[in-house]
Formats: structure tokens, sequence, C-alpha cells
């Protein structure tokens, strides 16, 4: 499997493992995905304090503890939302620098490790005071608390931000054939900042059960698609490739991204991993007919 190397000698998988929707309550299958991620060639495991209020992290910790002597990987997980882990409650945002230095504090310890990996701010708001923010993840790598640090926001302002007054590494945010928003994002990145693309496959809709996910989660259409064009969307992108997935996978690797995608079975898995190994080679005449099927669209909020 390919890697990808960030700042800060940061090495992910391209294909990673976005932990958030890991069937918690069925430890086994959970060991199960993890083995096989690992087994395949996936190194990345991104996850979140917010994720079931603590639970995803604490799990996660525990399940990978036992292949550590066997396997080399990397955790990412998020800050910036507070909330109430025994009241299974969000209280809300707070992106100072006193809560995400003890949110740190919590997370290396459901995680069992010493210092975290890749360590994401959970969305902003421009009204934040980012520098503050900042700071206190400058600090946090200065005391080799978190290797490198990113941000998790579709907010151009707040992300613009970060992009001049920060040594962010990544830029997470939804990216795939059909949410195309931050192809306007990736033209003004240096190369030592890296988007980590979750929602690959757009909740099933690049995937193989595209006409059943269709039906049953965007019967409504969703962006700037009304159902009927989303349907005659997938039929275009099908031409190009039969399998959905494979090609947004595509896509994404000719945008020089990490692609982030969750699972909560192991089938789930087994099948984007063969999605990823048949993934086909773009050429530019290739992605040009990927963007002449879709819509591209842009950000319409938080420019200012």
């Amino acid at each position: 499997m390919r890697n990808i190397q960030l700042k800060d000698d940061i090495t992910l998988s391209e294909l990673s493992l976005g932990c958030m929707n890991l069937p918690l309550d069925d430890r086994p299958e959970t060991e199960r995905i993890i083995r096989s991620a690992l087994e395949s060639g996936i190194t990345h495991f991104d996850t979140a304090d917010l994720y079931q209020f603590g639970e995803n992290e604490k799990v996660l910790g525990e399940v990978m503890q036992q292949f550590r002597s066997d396997y080399a990987f990397t955790i990412g997980t998020k800050a910036g939302n507070e909330f109430d882990a025994e009241k299974q409650e969000k209280i809300g945002w707070n992106p100072s620098a006193a809560h995400i230095k003890n949110a740190v504090k919590d997370s290396l310890s459901r995680l069992g490790v010493e210092a975290i990996d890749l360590y994401q701010l959970h969305g902003g708001t421009i009204e934040d005071n980012k520098d503050e923010t900042i700071s206190a993840f400058e600090d946090l790598k200065k005391e080799g608390v978190i290797r490198s640090y990113g941000i998790s926001s579709i907010r151009l302002n707040v992300i613009d931000y970060y992009l001049k007054h920060s040594n962010i590494s990544t830029l997470m945010m939804q990216f795939n054939p059909i949410d195309n928003r931050p192809l306007e994002v990736a033209g003004k990145l240096d190369e030592d900042v890296k988007i980590l693309s979750r929602g690959p496959v757009m909740k099933g809709l690049l995937s193989g059960n595209s006409r059943k996910v269709l039906e049953n989660k965007f019967a409504d259409g969703v962006l700037d698609y009304s159902y009927e064009e989303l349907q005659e969307t997938l039929g275009k992108l099908e031409q190009i490739n039969g399998d959905l997935t494979a090609l947004s996978y595509a896509f994404l690797r000719h945008n020089d991204a990490v692609i982030v995608n969750g699972v909560s079975s192991l089938s789930q898995l087994e099948a984007n991993v063969e999605s990823y190994r048949n993934m086909p080679k773009l050429t530019q005449q290739d992605y040009e007919r990927i963007l002449d099927a879709v819509k591209l669209i842009r950000y319409e909020e938080h420019r200012a």
C-alpha cells in the first residue's frame, strides 16, 4: 500500500481507517476489523475524543495495544468539543488553550500512548481566538505530547487563517467526486499540507450499493444535486469505471489526498481494500471525464 509523507516525519497509509463507526459493542468484530486493516497495509487510524464521548478512543487504544509488537502504525485524534462523558452529552465548542491541553491528557490516557501522532482541531469558527489555539498546539508539539497537528473543517475563512498562521500538516474535509468542494482548497495548499479525505464513498453512494443508498439516503438529493441528477451522474461515473469506490479513490489519489474511509463491519473493510487494490490508473483525460460527469460545486458559506 502506498504511503503519504507529512511534515514532522509522519507517514500515513494512503488508505486509512476512520474509526467513528467501529462496532464498539462487538469487541471481537472490532478486533477483526483492526487486525485485517493492519494485515492489508493500513497503518493510520483516525478517531476523535467526541466519538462516543471518549469510548471510541478507549476501545481503540485497548485493541491496538495487542498489535504494537507486530505492526508500526499511527493514531490521529481530534479535540475542541467539550462533553460530559458520564451524561453522554456534548456541552459545546471550546478551542481554548486550557481545554485543549486538558483534553490531550484525557486522549493520551484513553489511547494508552505517550504521544499522539496527529492531533486535529475538530472544527473551528472565525470568532475563535485562533492564535491561542495555534499556540496550544505548538506548545504540545514542543513538549513532545503530539507529533504533528492539523484541522478538520469546511469553513474556508478558518482554513485560510490556519494555512497562513500555523504549521498544520493536515486538513480534513469530506472529499469525493460528488462532494468536490475541496478542489478549490487543494489548489491553494503547499506540498507539505495534505488533505485527509473523509467520506470518500459519500455515505455509500459511491459503493457497490449505490442505487440502494441513493433511494434510502438521498431521495431528496444532496448539495446541488436532485435525486434525478444524482442518478444520472452515477451512471456517467460507472461508464468511466464500474467500481465507484475504486474510481473515487483514484480521484483522490490524483489530488494527493489521504483516503480516510470508515467502516462498521469487516465486510465493508474488505470491500474497501479490494477497491483500493483495483484502483484504476487515471490519465489526465480520465480525470477530466470525471470532472465532466459531476457538478463542480463550491463552499458558499464562511468565505469572508
